[in-house]
């Protein structure tokens, strides 16, 4: 196996361990591949395909910006339950392309059809099944409005299905994680078991995002596999419910991608039932499971924020509607003026209030009562007796920093995850399509 070590070579790379990544292990009917064609002008890899030679349940969830990506439309047309194949671009998103961005999908599909039918014709298992161009589905990230080098990427789908192996180690998992990255700085990858009788379940998931980064997803994409035989349907509903709290729960500078894409795939290698439910122990353990998983690369995403150096909880308890919760916490965890005084390790808990009151939402604010970690700062409508800013000060040089709002309303709760605001965030930006 080639690692290519271009995709590791970031000025401001935040990983140096192998050790901070989870190990990622075989998911049964899943080959993978990840190669450079050369659209960042650098030689990293910008290529990645997933290919299911016996086929995969799969479902998927994608943006709710009314200006989309070329290939969620595309994917939107299909309504198959089983596909063969997943191919990820990055550099460009394929999105306000016109007639040139949609027509790039169709030489893509029938040349990757072709390409990867002749693979299983020459397979030792003698197969001659045909891969048609609806048994694959795209994603991509990267630039809008640039003409999109469907030649370039096309020139490499032969290379691309050569170098498909079905044998995958931690190290294999990031080679394909670091080429679905844009402005990340590090690869994000995580892992979930669960062991039922003698059977496990595994659960892999890759995710990139770092900026353009808000609720109904997230730029990001995350795919998601597993070796359980879990059918379409029920796949949809686990997504949904795991990405609410997790992917739909992030903010780094509000703005909604257009390539937005959660997918998760079954290859349905281990048999685990059939007309299974939401209330089987099995489907529980996995959804549980799943949750966490959506959840972890969720953080890495945030962590991971364009120029971040904190990682910020705002966690909104006692609420009277999740909505409530929700509004208000994302209405402090999008602002530039908290995430700038986090950045400023500043205590400036006026910032948090004015997040609170902008939100729309009614309270009583003398019933609020803010902490930021384990200090109470406001309570009973004004600045709490115990408060020490010096104290404070202390707690807000750490890298993580929790924000607790008691509206003492009722029993609804939102948990959101967000980051600060820095200089790099400015510059990142300003110099992205450089």
């Amino acid at each position: 196996m080639t690692i290519n070590i271009k995709n590791f070579l970031k000025d401001k790379n935040k990983l140096s361990k192998m050790g901070e990544f989870q190990n990622l292990k075989q998911i049964e009917g899943l080959e993978m591949s990840s190669i450079s064609a050369d659209l960042y002008g650098d030689g990293r890899d910008d290529l990645a395909l997933f290919y299911f030679g016996k086929g995969a349940n799969y479902a998927t969830l994608t943006t709710s910006n009314s200006i989309t990506s070329e290939f969620i439309a595309w994917n939107n047309s299909s309504h198959k339950k089983i596909i063969k194949g997943l191919l990820v671009n990055t550099k460009n998103a394929n999105t306000f392309t016109g007639r040139q961005g949609k027509e790039s999908i169709d030489i893509l599909a029938k040349n990757l059809s072709r390409i990867l039918t002749i693979k299983e014709s020459k397979s030792q298992k003698g197969t001659s099944e045909t891969v048609k161009v609806k048994d694959l589905i795209f994603a991509s990230t990267g630039v809008i409005g640039e003409e999109f080098p469907v030649e370039k990427i096309k020139d490499r789908l032969s290379d691309l299905v050569n170098k498909l192996r079905s044998e995958h180690n931690k190290m294999y998992w990031l080679k394909i994680a670091s080429a679905i990255m844009t402005t990340d700085t590090k690869p994000k990858v995580a892992y979930e078991e669960i062991i039922i009788g003698d059977e496990l379940i595994r659960i892999c998931g890759v995710a990139k995002g770092s900026g353009m980064i808000a609720p109904n997803l997230a730029t990001m994409l995350s795919f998601i596999f597993t070796n359980a035989d879990i059918n379409s349907n029920l796949l949809k509903t686990l997504l949904k419910r795991a990405v609410a709290n997790s992917f739909n729960a992030i903010t780094v500078d509000s703005d909604q991608s257009t390539n937005d894409m959660v997918s998760i795939f079954s290859t349905r290698a281990l048999k685990i039932g059939q007309n299974l439910s939401l209330n089987d122990k099995v489907i529980q353990k996995f959804e549980l499971a799943l949750k966490k998983l959506c959840l972890n690369l969720a953080k890495q995403i945030v962590v991971d924020g364009e120029g971040a150096k904190k990682f910020l909880t705002i966690n909104v308890i006692n609420a009277k509607s999740l909505s409530s919760a929700k509004n208000i916490a994302f209405s402090i965890a999008n602002s530039p003026l908290v995430k700038t005084a986090v950045a400023g390790e500043d205590p400036n808990w006026g910032r948090i209030v004015m997040g609170i009151g902008k939100s729309g939402e009614v309270v009583d604010i003398k019933k609020i009562k803010i902490k930021i970690g384990d200090f109470i700062v406001a309570e009973n409508g004004r600045v709490a007796e115990s408060y020490k800013e010096n104290e404070l000060k202390e707690y807000m040089q750490w890298d993580s920093i929790e924000v607790e709002i008691n509206l003492k309303l009722g029993n609804d709760a939102f948990k959101c995850y967000t980051c600060d605001f820095t200089h790099d965030y400015i510059d990142i930006n300003a110099d992205y399509r450089n």
